[in-house]
Protein backbone atom coordinates (compact mmCIF):
# COMPACT_ATOMS: atom_id res chain seq x y z
CA UNK A 1 0.00 0.00 0.00
CA UNK A 2 1.03 3.30 -0.81
CA UNK A 3 0.14 4.62 3.09
CA UNK A 4 -0.29 3.18 6.38
CA UNK A 5 -2.92 3.77 8.70
CA UNK A 6 -2.84 3.39 12.92
CA UNK A 7 -6.61 3.09 12.97
CA UNK A 8 -9.45 1.81 10.61
CA UNK A 9 -12.07 1.48 12.94
CA UNK A 10 -13.01 4.98 11.58
CA UNK A 11 -14.34 7.39 14.53
CA UNK A 12 -15.10 10.98 14.41
CA UNK A 13 -12.23 12.09 16.63
CA UNK A 14 -8.79 13.35 16.81
CA UNK A 15 -6.85 9.39 16.83
CA UNK A 16 -8.69 9.03 13.31
CA UNK A 17 -8.12 12.50 11.15
CA UNK A 18 -4.82 12.85 12.85
CA UNK A 19 -3.75 8.90 11.51
CA UNK A 20 -4.81 9.98 8.19
CA UNK A 21 -2.62 13.08 7.56
CA UNK A 22 0.67 12.17 9.72
CA UNK A 23 1.35 8.24 9.00
CA UNK A 24 2.04 8.99 5.24
CA UNK A 25 5.13 6.67 3.84
CA UNK A 26 7.84 9.30 2.26
CA UNK A 27 8.08 8.84 -1.38
CA UNK A 28 4.89 7.02 -2.12
CA UNK A 29 2.09 7.98 -3.81
CA UNK A 30 -0.91 8.90 -1.38
CA UNK A 31 -4.33 6.97 -1.23
CA UNK A 32 -7.16 7.00 1.09
CA UNK A 33 -8.51 3.98 2.33
CA UNK A 34 -10.57 1.85 0.00
CA UNK A 35 -11.01 5.09 -2.32
CA UNK A 36 -8.61 7.02 -4.67
CA UNK A 37 -9.61 10.29 -3.35
CA UNK A 38 -10.18 12.82 -0.30
CA UNK A 39 -13.97 13.20 -0.94
CA UNK A 40 -15.04 9.16 -0.66
CA UNK A 41 -13.05 9.57 2.45
CA UNK A 42 -15.03 12.30 4.42
CA UNK A 43 -18.43 11.16 3.28
CA UNK A 44 -17.36 7.59 4.89
CA UNK A 45 -16.72 9.74 7.67
CA UNK A 46 -20.07 11.18 7.57
CA UNK A 47 -21.96 8.06 7.24
CA UNK A 48 -20.52 7.15 10.08
CA UNK A 49 -21.34 10.27 11.96
CA UNK A 50 -24.63 9.96 11.25
CA UNK A 51 -24.80 5.69 12.30
CA UNK A 52 -24.09 7.20 15.87
CA UNK A 53 -20.47 8.63 16.27
CA UNK A 54 -20.52 12.07 17.46
CA UNK A 55 -17.90 14.83 17.89
CA UNK A 56 -15.39 14.27 20.30
CA UNK A 57 -16.72 17.26 22.43
CA UNK A 58 -19.79 18.70 23.80
CA UNK A 59 -20.27 22.46 23.32
CA UNK A 60 -22.96 24.36 25.72
CA UNK A 61 -23.86 27.95 25.21
CA UNK A 62 -25.14 30.06 27.95
CA UNK A 63 -26.49 33.46 28.85
CA UNK A 64 -25.49 35.24 32.08
CA UNK A 65 -28.89 36.32 33.08
CA UNK A 66 -30.75 33.74 31.65
CA UNK A 67 -33.11 32.71 34.46
CA UNK A 68 -33.95 36.22 35.40
CA UNK A 69 -34.75 37.08 31.30
CA UNK A 70 -37.92 36.55 29.98
CA UNK A 71 -38.71 34.38 27.15
CA UNK A 72 -40.93 33.60 24.19
CA UNK A 73 -42.37 30.21 22.31
CA UNK A 74 -42.03 30.51 18.69
CA UNK A 75 -43.44 28.55 16.35
CA UNK A 76 -40.79 26.71 13.68
CA UNK A 77 -42.29 23.63 12.32
CA UNK A 78 -45.67 22.85 11.86
CA UNK A 79 -46.33 20.87 15.17
CA UNK A 80 -42.84 22.02 17.02
CA UNK A 81 -42.21 25.47 19.42
CA UNK A 82 -39.02 26.35 20.80
CA UNK A 83 -38.40 28.37 23.47
CA UNK A 84 -35.60 31.58 23.48
CA UNK A 85 -34.24 33.73 25.27
CA UNK A 86 -35.84 37.96 24.76
CA UNK A 87 -33.36 40.38 24.18
CA UNK A 88 -33.80 43.99 23.38
CA UNK A 89 -31.20 46.46 21.09
CA UNK A 90 -28.40 47.17 22.63
CA UNK A 91 -28.47 45.08 25.41
CA UNK A 92 -25.19 43.46 26.17
CA UNK A 93 -24.86 39.44 25.03
CA UNK A 94 -22.57 37.92 27.64
CA UNK A 95 -22.08 34.43 29.18
CA UNK A 96 -19.90 31.41 29.30
CA UNK A 97 -18.78 28.76 26.77
CA UNK A 98 -18.61 24.92 28.28
CA UNK A 99 -16.65 22.55 26.50
CA UNK A 100 -16.22 19.23 27.54
CA UNK A 101 -13.91 16.40 26.36
CA UNK A 102 -15.60 13.16 25.49
CA UNK A 103 -14.23 10.00 27.20
CA UNK A 104 -11.34 12.52 28.96
CA UNK A 105 -9.52 12.71 25.43
CA UNK A 106 -7.38 15.38 24.07
CA UNK A 107 -8.78 17.54 21.66
CA UNK A 108 -6.16 19.20 19.00
CA UNK A 109 -6.98 22.62 17.19
CA UNK A 110 -5.96 25.62 15.23
CA UNK A 111 -7.97 28.05 17.56
CA UNK A 112 -11.35 28.60 19.18
CA UNK A 113 -13.94 31.75 18.34
CA UNK A 114 -16.92 33.05 19.47
CA UNK A 115 -19.12 35.52 17.19
CA UNK A 116 -22.48 37.08 17.61
CA UNK A 117 -24.18 36.95 14.47
CA UNK A 118 -27.42 38.31 12.85
CA UNK A 119 -28.41 36.52 9.68
CA UNK A 120 -31.24 36.13 7.32
CA UNK A 121 -31.97 33.00 5.26
CA UNK A 122 -34.17 32.69 2.13
CA UNK A 123 -35.74 29.58 1.99
CA UNK A 124 -36.39 29.69 -2.09
CA UNK A 125 -32.70 30.51 -1.99
CA UNK A 126 -32.13 27.00 -0.58
CA UNK A 127 -31.35 28.24 2.75
CA UNK A 128 -28.70 30.39 1.99
CA UNK A 129 -27.30 32.53 4.72
CA UNK A 130 -27.01 36.02 4.47
CA UNK A 131 -25.23 37.26 7.54
CA UNK A 132 -25.74 41.35 8.09
CA UNK A 133 -23.72 41.47 11.61
CA UNK A 134 -20.83 39.41 12.99
CA UNK A 135 -18.89 40.08 15.97
CA UNK A 136 -16.02 37.32 16.88
CA UNK A 137 -13.89 37.19 19.67
CA UNK A 138 -11.16 34.95 19.90
CA UNK A 139 -10.96 32.54 22.92
CA UNK A 140 -7.95 30.04 22.43
CA UNK A 141 -4.76 30.38 20.44
CA UNK A 142 -3.92 27.10 18.58
CA UNK A 143 -3.32 24.67 20.96
CA UNK A 144 -5.06 21.48 22.65
CA UNK A 145 -7.49 20.81 25.26
CA UNK A 146 -6.67 18.46 28.13
CA UNK A 147 -9.76 19.19 30.13
CA UNK A 148 -12.87 20.73 30.46
CA UNK A 149 -12.67 24.29 29.62
CA UNK A 150 -15.12 26.87 30.59
CA UNK A 151 -14.35 30.49 28.57
CA UNK A 152 -16.15 34.11 29.35
CA UNK A 153 -17.65 35.71 26.48
CA UNK A 154 -19.24 39.29 25.99
CA UNK A 155 -20.41 41.61 23.11
CA UNK A 156 -21.24 44.66 24.72
CA UNK A 157 -24.65 46.58 23.93
CA UNK A 158 -24.57 44.67 20.74
CA UNK A 159 -26.93 46.59 17.87
CA UNK A 160 -29.60 44.82 17.49
CA UNK A 161 -32.18 46.65 14.65
CA UNK A 162 -34.55 44.08 13.19
CA UNK A 163 -36.99 42.24 14.92
CA UNK A 164 -36.36 38.16 14.32
CA UNK A 165 -39.21 36.66 12.63
CA UNK A 166 -39.73 32.87 11.46
CA UNK A 167 -42.14 33.41 8.26
CA UNK A 168 -42.77 31.10 5.32
CA UNK A 169 -39.63 32.22 2.80
CA UNK A 170 -37.81 34.38 5.17
CA UNK A 171 -36.15 33.87 8.54
CA UNK A 172 -34.54 36.51 10.48
CA UNK A 173 -31.83 34.88 13.51
CA UNK A 174 -29.70 36.11 15.78
CA UNK A 175 -27.67 33.59 17.33
CA UNK A 176 -24.10 32.87 18.97
CA UNK A 177 -22.05 30.31 17.31
CA UNK A 178 -18.80 29.09 18.72
CA UNK A 179 -16.35 27.49 16.46
CA UNK A 180 -12.86 25.06 17.51
CA UNK A 181 -10.76 25.01 14.11
CA UNK A 182 -9.70 21.92 13.18
CA UNK A 183 -7.89 20.57 9.98
CA UNK A 184 -10.30 18.59 8.40
CA UNK A 185 -13.73 19.56 9.66
CA UNK A 186 -14.36 22.50 12.17
CA UNK A 187 -16.56 21.84 15.43
CA UNK A 188 -19.58 24.61 15.50
CA UNK A 189 -22.18 25.01 17.70
CA UNK A 190 -25.01 28.06 17.69
CA UNK A 191 -27.76 28.95 20.38
CA UNK A 192 -30.22 31.18 19.28
CA UNK A 193 -31.80 34.27 20.97
CA UNK A 194 -34.82 36.43 19.48
CA UNK A 195 -35.16 40.12 20.05
CA UNK A 196 -37.96 42.19 20.21
CA UNK A 197 -38.06 45.48 18.32
CA UNK A 198 -39.63 48.69 19.44
CA UNK A 199 -40.49 51.29 16.66
CA UNK A 200 -43.36 53.08 17.12
CA UNK A 201 -45.21 54.48 13.93
CA UNK A 202 -44.41 58.13 13.01
CA UNK A 203 -47.04 59.03 11.22
CA UNK A 204 -50.08 60.12 11.76
CA UNK A 205 -52.63 57.33 13.18
CA UNK A 206 -55.74 58.00 10.56
CA UNK A 207 -58.80 56.06 10.60
CA UNK A 208 -60.05 54.27 7.45
CA UNK A 209 -62.99 54.65 5.44
CA UNK A 210 -63.74 53.11 2.25
CA UNK A 211 -66.16 52.80 -0.40
CA UNK A 212 -67.06 49.71 -2.50
CA UNK A 213 -69.91 48.59 -4.91
CA UNK A 214 -71.32 47.81 -7.99
CA UNK A 215 -73.31 50.15 -10.35
CA UNK A 216 -77.17 49.92 -9.28
CA UNK A 217 -76.12 46.72 -7.55
CA UNK A 218 -74.30 47.18 -4.40
CA UNK A 219 -72.92 50.08 -2.24
CA UNK A 220 -71.18 50.03 0.77
CA UNK A 221 -69.05 52.05 2.97
CA UNK A 222 -66.79 50.29 6.00
CA UNK A 223 -65.06 52.42 8.43
CA UNK A 224 -62.04 51.06 10.94
CA UNK A 225 -61.31 53.24 13.68
CA UNK A 226 -57.33 53.92 12.94
CA UNK A 227 -55.09 52.47 10.38
CA UNK A 228 -52.12 51.65 13.09
CA UNK A 229 -52.44 48.93 15.79
CA UNK A 230 -50.41 47.45 18.47
CA UNK A 231 -49.95 43.30 18.77
CA UNK A 232 -52.57 43.81 21.56
CA UNK A 233 -54.93 45.97 20.11
CA UNK A 234 -59.09 45.76 19.42
CA UNK A 235 -59.78 46.84 15.82
CA UNK A 236 -63.07 48.74 16.00
CA UNK A 237 -65.16 49.30 13.18
CA UNK A 238 -68.52 49.74 11.15
CA UNK A 239 -70.16 48.86 7.72
CA UNK A 240 -72.89 51.07 6.47
CA UNK A 241 -75.20 49.15 3.68
CA UNK A 242 -76.47 52.38 1.36
CA UNK A 243 -77.19 49.82 -1.89
CA UNK A 244 -78.00 46.24 -1.54
CA UNK A 245 -79.55 45.18 -4.98
CA UNK A 246 -78.29 41.26 -4.58
CA UNK A 247 -78.97 38.41 -2.39
CA UNK A 248 -75.89 38.76 0.03
CA UNK A 249 -75.67 35.24 1.67
CA UNK A 250 -72.66 36.03 4.30
CA UNK A 251 -69.92 38.64 4.71
CA UNK A 252 -66.18 37.76 6.40
CA UNK A 253 -63.42 39.46 7.67
CA UNK A 254 -60.15 38.27 7.64
CA UNK A 255 -56.75 39.06 8.68
CA UNK A 256 -53.59 38.07 6.06
CA UNK A 257 -50.18 38.65 6.28
CA UNK A 258 -48.37 38.80 3.18
CA UNK A 259 -44.54 38.22 2.93
CA UNK A 260 -42.32 39.68 0.02
CA UNK A 261 -39.49 37.84 -0.54
CA UNK A 262 -36.27 38.88 -2.91
CA UNK A 263 -35.97 41.90 -5.42
CA UNK A 264 -37.39 43.05 -8.53
CA UNK A 265 -37.67 41.36 -11.07
CA UNK A 266 -37.55 38.24 -8.62
CA UNK A 267 -39.92 38.36 -5.70
CA UNK A 268 -41.74 35.77 -4.72
CA UNK A 269 -44.85 36.66 -2.33
CA UNK A 270 -46.74 34.37 0.11
CA UNK A 271 -50.03 34.89 1.80
CA UNK A 272 -51.09 33.62 4.59
CA UNK A 273 -54.81 34.14 6.60
CA UNK A 274 -54.12 35.15 9.78
CA UNK A 275 -57.81 34.72 11.56
CA UNK A 276 -61.18 34.49 9.12
CA UNK A 277 -64.81 35.66 11.13
CA UNK A 278 -68.12 35.74 9.97
CA UNK A 279 -69.43 39.40 10.86
CA UNK A 280 -72.92 38.95 9.38
CA UNK A 281 -75.20 35.79 8.43
CA UNK A 282 -77.76 36.88 5.88
CA UNK A 283 -79.06 39.08 3.71
CA UNK A 284 -78.66 43.29 5.00
CA UNK A 285 -81.29 45.50 3.95
CA UNK A 286 -80.96 49.34 2.98
CA UNK A 287 -79.55 51.64 5.65
CA UNK A 288 -78.31 48.28 8.19
CA UNK A 289 -75.19 49.31 10.10
CA UNK A 290 -72.70 45.98 10.94
CA UNK A 291 -70.37 46.64 13.70
CA UNK A 292 -66.92 45.36 13.88
CA UNK A 293 -64.77 44.43 17.05
CA UNK A 294 -61.47 42.41 16.74
CA UNK A 295 -59.17 41.37 19.58
CA UNK A 296 -56.01 41.10 18.36
CA UNK A 297 -54.45 39.80 21.52
CA UNK A 298 -54.88 36.23 20.63
CA UNK A 299 -53.83 35.69 17.66
CA UNK A 300 -49.89 34.91 16.49
CA UNK A 301 -48.93 38.42 15.07
CA UNK A 302 -45.49 39.93 14.25
CA UNK A 303 -44.81 44.01 13.44
CA UNK A 304 -45.19 45.33 9.87
CA UNK A 305 -41.83 45.01 8.28
CA UNK A 306 -40.67 47.32 5.17
CA UNK A 307 -37.60 45.86 3.45
CA UNK A 308 -35.66 44.32 6.07
CA UNK A 309 -32.11 44.83 4.93
CA UNK A 310 -33.53 44.56 1.26
CA UNK A 311 -34.06 40.99 1.64
CA UNK A 312 -37.86 40.92 2.79
CA UNK A 313 -41.46 42.66 3.79
CA UNK A 314 -44.19 41.43 5.63
CA UNK A 315 -47.55 43.68 5.51
CA UNK A 316 -51.14 43.28 7.57
CA UNK A 317 -54.12 43.57 5.19
CA UNK A 318 -57.90 43.51 6.51
CA UNK A 319 -59.73 41.64 4.08
CA UNK A 320 -63.53 42.19 3.66
CA UNK A 321 -65.58 39.49 1.47
CA UNK A 322 -69.11 39.32 0.44
CA UNK A 323 -70.61 36.32 -0.75
CA UNK A 324 -73.83 36.34 -2.53
CA UNK A 325 -76.46 33.33 -2.78
CA UNK A 326 -74.97 32.50 -6.19
CA UNK A 327 -71.12 31.99 -4.47
CA UNK A 328 -69.92 35.05 -6.12
CA UNK A 329 -67.04 36.88 -4.10
CA UNK A 330 -67.06 41.22 -3.74
CA UNK A 331 -63.87 41.82 -1.61
CA UNK A 332 -62.05 45.30 -0.52
CA UNK A 333 -58.90 44.66 1.19
CA UNK A 334 -56.74 47.48 3.05
CA UNK A 335 -53.47 47.62 4.50
CA UNK A 336 -52.60 48.26 8.32
CA UNK A 337 -49.75 48.98 10.24
CA UNK A 338 -49.17 46.40 13.17
CA UNK A 339 -45.99 47.13 15.76
CA UNK A 340 -44.88 46.35 19.26
CA UNK A 341 -45.31 48.24 22.54
CA UNK A 342 -43.01 47.74 25.30
CA UNK A 343 -45.86 47.93 28.26
CA UNK A 344 -47.66 44.47 25.94
CA UNK A 345 -44.15 42.99 26.57
CA UNK A 346 -43.82 43.35 30.59
CA UNK A 347 -40.99 46.33 29.94
CA UNK A 348 -41.57 49.94 31.21
CA UNK A 349 -42.53 52.36 28.30
CA UNK A 350 -39.59 54.30 26.87
CA UNK A 351 -39.32 58.30 28.66
CA UNK A 352 -41.10 61.06 26.34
Amino acid sequence: MGRKFKKLSIKISTECLDAVEETIVPGQAVKTPKAANKSNFLGEIIRQNLFGFSTPVEIEVTFADEDQRKHTEVKVEKDRRERYPIFLDGETVNGKINIRLRDGKKLEHNGIKVEFVGSIELFYDRGKSHEFLTLSQELAAPGELRQNTTFDYEFKKVEKQYECYNGINARLRYFVRVTIARRLADIVRERDIWVYSYRMPTEVNNSIKMEVGIEDCLHIEFEYNKSKYHLKDVIVGKIYFLLVRIKIKTMELSIIRRETTGAAPNLYNESETITKFEIMDGAPVRGETIPIRLFLGGFDLAPTFRDVNKKFSTRYYLNLVLIDEENRRYFKQQEITMFRRKIDDGYPPDEE
